[in-house]
């Protein structure tokens, strides 16, 4: 892999912030939902979130 310049960095850095913030919000209306098809929704897209948080940082290696 190539080395990341400032500008990508900062970009990464960004994104994997912004992705750690959604699943925290996802996660926290996933315990708040009432209705199990909601909940199940909310529960998969925190998890997506996570996985792609995960794949960004495995970028910085």
């Amino acid at each position: 892999m190539t080395q990341l310049n400032e500008q990508e960095l900062q970009n990464l850095r960004h994104l994997i912030g912004s992705h750690e913030t959604a699943y925290q919000k996802l996660s926290t209306y996933a315990q708040q939902a009432t209705d199990q098809q909601v909940k199940q929704y909310f529960q998969k897209s925190a998890q997506d979130a996570q996985n792609t948080k995960q794949q960004l940082l495995s970028l910085l290696g």
